[in-house]
């Protein structure tokens, strides 16, 4: 395993060189890529010059988001796909050999049963493009209720539904997006992720839950750093992800309400201290392994 930052999950924005320099100060391993915005750059200027910076820093760059909306119309699915083609060789040809993309727990189109069939086949195509590319793909479930009570019909918001779509896709190349805080507020026990195999899990995401609020009351916007209530145990999570011998990255996702009013580099610097602090309590190196002591 290895650190990760998102500056787009943070909420903060910044140039190429000032993410790379946040992510050095701050002790992150790895980066999410824009690859749309990346592979425009490598169009026009070469695919050299584009990653010269991310090479000197000798950063991974761990995903990148996929710019495939599952929910679209058939059209314009059939349009993002053709443009995925494209954009495909230029993340392998980068090391970024890992995407993610998100389920909506609920649709205004589709019932439950129709949703599931159109997910499981587009998932399936997407799979089948990505795999000459040793591309992985992670799908995440997220259980924010307000989200599916805005919608006609409820979908997928929890692990198990989504393990046995992920089962009839079929492609060994997509499996799942972890992300802490949806497992817990979704009710998940950690005895469930300790019955994933590594290969199945393709990034993690951690955040923690404010004590005092019920779990069928919490939204997107109660998100907080890893390990700052402790509600979360996530530092058992780390070393179950560990032992199973994951091997990605795992990303601080708070909310960026819960860290208004700081600026950028104090934003970067208590997610990279809060990494920090669960990690070593999980006992983990720098690399992500269990050391003997933690054994």
């Amino acid at each position: 395993m290895f650190k990760n930052l998102s500056t787009q999950v943070l909420g903060t924005s910044a140039s190429e060189s000032e993410v790379i320099e946040l992510s050095l100060s701050h002790g992150f391993r790895g980066l999410e890529l824009d690859l749309v915005e990346f592979a425009a750059r490598a169009k026009s200027g070469g695919l050299d010059k584009a990653r010269r910076l991310f090479d000197s820093a000798k950063l991974k760059l761990a995903y990148f988001r996929l710019p495939v909306d599952l929910e679209a119309d058939e059209a314009t699915f059939r349009k993002q796909l053709t443009e995925l083609i494209d954009l495909t060789p230029i993340a392998a040809q980068v090391g970024c050999l890992r995407a993610v993309t998100t389920i909506s727990p609920g649709s205004d189109e589709r019932p439950y049963h129709e949703n599931f069939e159109t997910h499981r086949k587009r998932l399936g195509e997407i799979g089948k493009l990505l795999a000459p590319h040793n591309i992985r793909l992670g799908v995440e479930f997220v259980t924010y209720a307000e989200l599916r009570q805005a919608k006609s019909f409820e979908f997928i918001h929890g692990l198990e539904p989504l393990l046995m779509l992920l089962g009839m896709v079929g492609q060994p190349n997509v499996g799942v997006a972890i992300d802490l805080w949806h497992l817990h507020v979704g009710g998940t026990p950690l005895e469930t992720l300790r019955k994933l195999k590594g290969e199945q899990i393709v990034t993690v995401a951690l955040a923690d839950v404010p004590a005092d609020m019920p779990l069928d009351q919490c939204g997107e916007n109660d998100r907080l750093l890893p390990g700052e209530s402790g509600v979360v145990d996530t530092t058992a999570a780390l070393v179950a992800l560990a032992e199973l011998g994951y091997d990605g990255p795992v990303t601080p996702a708070p909310s960026r309400s819960r860290i208004n009013g700081n600026s950028r580099d104090a934003i970067v610097k208590a997610a990279g201290q809060h990494l920090d602090k669960v990690w070593k309590a999980a006992g983990l190196s720098p690399t992500g392994k269990l050391t003997a002591t933690a054994r």
